[in-house]
């Protein structure tokens, strides 16, 4: 079989990218697998892509940002899209050729945008997989109003947690739509797992204001006063490096607290510390979350929507706590801190209870998807069944005119404030 992703950008860095190229790796194993990347602006990837998988773009930005085309709107690709500004009609047409012409049997798309141009422009005989690595309450109703009417075309819709799929089949009316929860995996480590002695956490991910490492630093205040000897270090890069970089200095913890920039892969950073740590307002999945325990690590994390409640079991490889509390957060550091047995003992949990987001059960579990979908298709069936659809449709509708209402009103008010200027 010829599975092909259909990815924004193969030369950036992001938790997709990771969990796509993990992904693409072990499919490789038994079937011909590409990588489609959408753009391209650097030379190489900055993550390893395995040999067997073979990776294309299809606009190269270090040649093409002056395109003609590249210069007006897209036309296919949603308005409401976080990603719109970056597509053009010239994406709009490379996208369009790439599947008509796609040989693959399977072709899975990686974010919203790219998904309604799945849905709209794959041809026929291939089986379409929509993958949402967000959320859907997360998206504005604008861009839900445009997957309602594009999505019904997949063949299999997957989310990264059962909350997202649950709430999927709640609120949209995809009827013969295939809708299952698909975690992240993450590869096995090749390190030693960390042994849990040394004095260090560690956190990782994109410095942006919903990751909240602003509290993070906050809460660890609380751990150095009472073991300055510990430290807390920060991979990522973003924009709000600067400010995080004052937050630090001014909170007097400049020998504790550490930005130390982007590091990938991050296994050999995850093994150098005890505790991992993420205090995000939203976490559509928590890639960092695994990582780290698949790497010995306990895991201390907000309970947000709605990745971290689904991979951490609460007092047994990790500790949830309430959303935007510094001082909980900082109490579930420091009981791990205090208790180096238990603190040992969660990170071998941790490791042991990751096992399920390792390549080989992931990997088996869209396999599966993927061979009832195409079984479908050829019984000529609907991939989903369709039992309570009334009901369903019945609910679904409330959402969509609620959305359709908000996105009208979105609408107005934006052309309000543009006639004032």
């Amino acid at each position: 079989m010829k599975i092909s992703f259909l990815l924004h950008n193969a030369y950036g860095i992001g938790g997709t990218i990771t969990t796509t190229f993990n992904l693409a790796q072990a499919l490789a194993e038994r079937h011909e697998v590409e990588i489609v990347s959408v753009l391209r602006h650097r030379e190489h990837p900055n993550f390893t892509l395995d040999p067997r998988v073979s990776l294309r773009p299809l606009v190269d930005l270090r040649h093409e940002k002056e395109h003609p085309l590249h210069l007006r709107p897209a036309r296919v690709f949603p308005v409401a899209e976080y990603r719109y500004q970056q597509y053009s009609e010239l994406t709009d047409q490379r996208i369009g050729e790439c599947l008509a012409a796609t040989d693959a049997d399977v072709v899975i798309g990686t974010r919203p945008g790219l998904n309604v141009h799945l849905a709209l422009q794959a041809p026929e005989r291939v089986v379409r997989v929509g993958q949402e690595h967000l959320t859907l309450d997360n998206h504005p109703p604008g861009l839900r109003t445009a997957l309602r009417r594009a999505y019904r075309r997949l063949d299999v819709l997957t989310t990264v947690t059962e909350a997202d799929a649950a709430a999927y089949r709640r609120k949209m009316r995809l009827p013969g739509v295939r809708v299952a929860a698909l975690p992240n995996s993450v590869p096995d480590p090749v390190l030693p797992a960390a042994d849990g002695t040394a004095k260090v956490v560690v956190a990782a991910g994109r410095l942006v204001p919903v990751k909240r490492y602003d509290l993070l630093i906050e809460a660890f205040a609380l751990v150095a006063a009472e073991h300055p000897d510990w430290q807390l270090r920060i991979y990522g890069k973003g924009e709000e490096h600067a400010r995080l970089r004052q937050l630090v200095h001014g909170l007097g913890l400049s020998e504790n607290v550490f930005l130390m920039g982007a590091a990938a892969p991050m296994e050999a950073e995850w093994v150098k510390g005890s505790i991992g740590a993420a205090a995000s307002n939203f976490e559509p999945f928590g890639m960092t979350i695994v990582e780290a325990m698949r790497c010995g690590l306990p895991v201390v994390s907000t309970d947000c929507p709605y990745g971290p409640g689904e991979i951490i079991d609460d007092g047994a490889d990790g500790r949830l706590v309430p959303v935007g509390d510094r001082d909980a957060l900082g109490a579930a550091l420091l009981d791990l801190v205090r208790d180096d047995e238990r603190r040992r003992l969660m990170g071998r949990t941790a490791m042991e209870n990751a096992r399920r987001f390792a390549p080989a059960p992931v990997v088996e579990q869209a396999e599966r998807l993927i061979d009832e979908a195409i079984s479908a298709r050829t019984a000529g069936k609907p991939a989903a069944p369709q039992h309570g659809r009334i009901h369903r449709a019945l609910v679904s509708q409330g959402f969509a005119a609620r959305d359709a209402a908000y996105a009208v009103a979105s609408g107005a008010l934006r052309t309000v404030r543009k006639g004032r200027r």
